[in-house]
């Protein structure tokens, strides 16, 4: 089968289990929260603008990736900054916030719709008919390319094959 060879996301369920099994509590909005409880509090996107202009801070950021079981080399192509600057700053400009948003977000819709993390991580890495036959991940580089990937994992929702 399809051999994996990168590192985003182990296998555990952790909806919300930290080291040794505690609950990890992510603070309302962050993008971690935003991972596991996308779309559920009032004011959700209104909150996120505010979060995005204020700009996301870097252990938030971290928080992130270790939800999603990731590494910062993995999104350099990703963000519209280095990770040599990003490692620099406290809090991050609004375009690169914006950025990590939309990635929380993307990877808590992939959550909802795929069986596992491991077949939403397997479908990110796997060319497409439906985009090219880029993979998915090589085209979250810039806001139409999350909208291709969004609205392909929507497809997989709805069982609308393109």
């Amino acid at each position: 089968m399809y051999k994996r060879n990168f590192t985003i996301m182990d296998k555990k369920t952790a909806r919300d289990s930290g080291p040794k099994g505690n609950v990890t509590a992510y603070p309302k909005y962050s993008p971690a929260w935003v991972v596991v409880n996308a779309k559920e509090a009032p004011g959700y996107q209104l909150e996120l603008i505010h979060r995005i202009r204020a700009g996301v801070k870097k252990t938030d950021w971290k928080q992130l990736l270790v939800k999603i079981g990731a590494t910062e080399k993995e999104f350099e192509n990703i963000l519209p900054v280095s990770i040599s600057s990003m490692q620099k700053k406290a809090v991050y400009s609004s375009e690169t916030s914006e950025r990590i948003y939309a990635l929380a977000r993307l990877f808590g819709l992939g959550y909802a719709v795929f069986d596992t993390k491991d077949d939403f991580i397997s479908w990110l890495h796997t060319p497409s008919t439906a985009l090219g036959q880029k993979t998915p991940f090589e085209l979250l580089d810039s806001s139409f390319g999350f909208e291709m990937v969004e609205n392909e994992i929507m497809r997989i929702k709805y069982n609308v094959y393109s």
